[in-house]
């Protein structure tokens, strides 16, 4: 089984990846972890901060791995906002059947009622130096997490009323 952690920066993606790591025991990877170490390694000329390129590029060597630990009868947990809403595309049925999917959106209600305290957890599962909330475009990014899943027929867990993040493997 391979369960896709998706959604905006700041919606808890890492934490849910890892109370599901302590839950079930599966590996996990990090799409930032991923990033950092292409980037770092010099495998790549994409920045940190060129998003528009790094989705593709990304996603396409995590669809790879997604294949390769179903292929070999590994659990895995691969999170991050690189995941598309369309991920299907990427997949033939026999994969798919092995995937569950989930995108973790906040309500532009919560984000503006609550964007103290997102900004008091943005630190609680990596260390982020040099990125600050901003709730303008945690609202954007939210909204358009949201409208991607919904064109896509996509699973996505919206955060409204209060932060309640317990999804599991169903």
């Amino acid at each position: 089984m391979v369960i896709l952690i998706s959604g905006a920066s700041h919606t808890g993606k890492t934490l849910l990846a890892k109370k599901l790591v302590k839950r079930h025991s599966y590996a996990c990877i990090s799409q930032d972890l991923l990033k950092m170490g292409l980037i770092r390694s010099g495998n790549t000329d994409i920045t940190a901060y060129d998003t528009e390129r790094l989705r593709p590029y990304l996603w396409n060597i995590t669809a790879e791995i997604v294949k390769t630990a179903i292929e070999n009868d590994q659990d895995l947990i691969v999170e991050g906002c690189y995941i598309p809403a369309n991920y299907r595309d990427k997949f033939e049925k026999k994969y798919l059947e092995q995937i569950k999917f989930i995108c973790l959106a906040m309500s532009e209600n919560f984000l503006r009622k609550h964007f103290d305290e997102v900004c008091a957890h943005s630190d609680d599962a990596e260390r982020r130096t040099d990125d600050a909330p901003d709730l303008e475009k945690l609202v954007q990014c939210n909204n358009y997490f949201i409208s991607r899943c919904k064109e896509c027929g996509a699973n996505y867990l919206l955060i409204d009323d209060e932060y309640k993040v317990d999804w599991d493997i169903q």
